[in-house]
């Protein structure tokens, strides 16, 4: 733990997919902080929870659910905020990008790419807002990323996803500002997830990408941290509308 954010102790906490990849660390970031963390995931997380009680002594709530299912969605929320309190700080974590060309892009593929990468952020930041603004504000955080700002190819719906997320972010801003909720985007750049190691990485393509970064390591899940607990605490309060890169200084490069 390289910073505490004692305002972080004892809050409600929403992550999605918080049980692998880089939501897994931030499931653990957060509970190192004391604040109470729920997740959702598609996939069983019973060992990843068993591995963090033993660890911080208190056990993350995990809900199983299909992120792209809002109704199901809406249904975890409201179960974290029951055994929670009202979530204070929201995390859009879970992503897919699924790599594909324009020209392979069926309608069902558009949809789905956009159900999970999109349309489930707006749903769970609407369903923690009246909770938030009981509570007198809160933090919401949407995970975007650098592919959009770089022009990449190789995944056309999930950069347009990345894009809207960054617009739906400065408008709910706007629009939830005076309930004293942030709203902020925040852009990972190339992190080493096991599932990016295992489907994406290759030497060549690594060294290029490193070559574009200011900073010459390579991005690591736990690089993403701290970023994210700053925007969720009082360190940030009057930071909002804002996406936050974390990439090693590739966009600064172009």
């Amino acid at each position: 733990m390289t910073a505490v954010f004692p305002d972080l102790k004892d809050t409600s906490v929403f992550i999605t997919g918080g049980g692998s990849g880089i939501g897994a660390f931030l499931t653990d970031g957060f509970l190192n902080q004391g604040a109470k963390v729920a997740f959702v995931g598609r996939s069983d997380a019973t060992e990843f929870c068993d591995e963090m009680e033993q660890k911080h002594g208190a056990r993350p709530l995990f809900v199983q659910c299909d992120i792209t299912d809002i109704p199901a969605l809406q249904n975890a929320m409201g179960q974290a905020a029951q055994a929670h309190g009202p979530i204070t700080t929201l995390v859009n974590n879970a992503a897919n990008d699924k790599r594909h060309t324009t020209e392979e892009v069926t309608e069902d593929f558009w949809d789905w790419s956009q159900a999970i990468n999109l349309k489930a952020y707006f749903f769970a930041c609407q369903a923690v807002i009246p909770g938030m603004r009981a509570a007198g504000g809160g933090s919401i955080i949407n995970f975007t990323s650098i592919s959009y700002m770089m022009g990449n190819t190789g995944y056309p719906a999930y950069t347009t996803a990345n894009s809207g997320i960054n617009g739906m972010t400065r408008s709910l801003a706007r629009e939830f500002g005076p309930d004293k909720i942030r709203v902020n985007a925040l852009a990972p750049g190339w992190v080493l997830t096991q599932k990016q190691k295992d489907m994406w990485v290759t030497e060549e393509g690594l060294a290029a990408h490193l070559d574009r970064q200011c900073l010459k390591d390579p991005l690591e899940p736990d690089d993403i941290v701290g970023g994210t607990l700053f925007l969720a605490s009082k360190a940030s309060k009057m930071m909002t509308g804002q996406a936050l890169v974390i990439d090693g200084g590739v966009v600064v490069t172009g």
